[in-house]
């Protein structure tokens, strides 16, 4: 005990609870700010990547992890960029297995491309991984190309068929763009549900430098619902992933579809969720520009003290919702900084 009668090691491991009693049990991690596509809603094609130099290391943000795990973080999910890119990703997975094999972390899951998923499939899949998210917004090969700009389809087919062979269980989330993947909705679920894959389609966000067009190719989910009820009978599901997204059953394929509608019916109300970008900066909310740095207090102790008041700080901060509807819809400037930078 202090001289003040706050029991530190009790600082450590009380729950992170923000501003308005939402207790945060998910975190997601960015490893790298780099990426081997350059998709149009995610990214410049000509992107400066952040200096090496500016980067968590492995050991770091394992360190960090590590924090938020003895505060209640229950789920944590690596993104990037794109995760599998970054040299020496698997020591990291490697290092956060231990808390599944000690219980206290539930799942430990990732967002990719698919595009090195023939390379590490097997080994996230022996470090406790059980499901992956698959980022794929087409099946057709040049329109693939074109939305990802460096991306191509056939290796990122090969990269979940080798997660498939590996016993991961695989999401889809396709992002809704208007005049783009319209045509493919229906074509996507066919596909994906006949190959055991739930698939999940994502609102496009007014964030980067291209936040305009994102606009200008938003679809709003209720549109592709009714889409899907052309064919399917749209069944609320009870399934969750412990993420925004809703999900319904379809009785036609066994499979589920999930809508993650940050513009057309947001789900703050019941955020769980912060970000931490590869250079340790906390964001509480995607939608605004409130941001934390725990990278100086992360490297000013071998202590958890000073990150633990930083990470209690921003808690308290946290707005109550994003302002995605506003900036698409109001007229409101967009979010300047890119998806890439916050984390998939």
């Amino acid at each position: 005990m202090t001289n003040m009668g706050i029991d530190q090691a009790s600082l450590h491991t009380r729950p992170l609870i923000d501003g308005f009693s939402r207790r945060v049990d998910y975190i997601r991690v960015s490893v790298t700010d780099r990426c081997d596509f350059r998709c149009q809603y995610c990214m410049s094609e000509h992107v400066n990547f952040l200096p090496k130099a500016d980067l968590l290391s492995l050991e770091e943000l394992e360190r960090l992890c590590g924090v938020f795990v003895a505060r209640g973080v229950r789920k944590i999910r690596l993104t990037g960029g794109e995760p599998l890119v970054r040299r020496g990703v698997m020591n990291l997975v490697r290092g956060l297995a231990r808390h599944i094999e000690t219980g206290a972390l539930r799942e430990m899951t990732l967002t990719t491309n698919g595009s090195q998923l023939d390379r590490f499939a097997a080994e996230l899949a022996a470090c406790g991984v059980k499901r992956i998210n698959v980022s794929l917004d087409t099946l057709d090969a040049e329109k693939f190309r074109a939305i990802t700009r460096w991306g191509a389809l056939p290796r990122v087919l090969a990269g979940i068929d080798a997660a498939q062979a590996a016993g991961l269980r695989i999401k889809i989330n396709c992002v809704a763009l208007r005049g783009i993947n319209e045509d493919e909705f229906i074509p996507l679920v066919d596909w994906a549900h006949g190959r055991g894959m739930d698939l999940t389609f994502i609102e496009a966000m007014p964030l980067g430098e291209d936040a305009a067009g994102n606009i200008e190719h938003f679809v709003s989910l209720g549109e592709v619902a009714v889409r899907l009820s052309e064919k399917y009978a749209l069944k609320p599901s009870a399934h969750s992933s412990g993420g925004p997204a809703r999900y319904f059953d379809l009785a036609e394929t066994g499979g589920r579809v999930g809508f993650i509608t940050p513009l057309s019916h947001n789900f703050c109300e019941t955020c769980n969720r912060v970000r931490v970008t590869c250079t340790g900066e906390l964001f509480t909310c995607l939608g605004q520009e409130d941001r934390a740095d725990l990278r100086a207090p992360l490297r000013a102790s071998a202590q958890d003290d000073l990150l633990n008041a930083a990470i209690d700080r921003a808690l308290a901060a946290k707005k109550h919702g994003h302002e995605f509807a506003a900036q698409a819809f109001g007229g409101k400037a967009p979010h300047q900084r890119p998806m890439s930078l916050t984390g998939g």
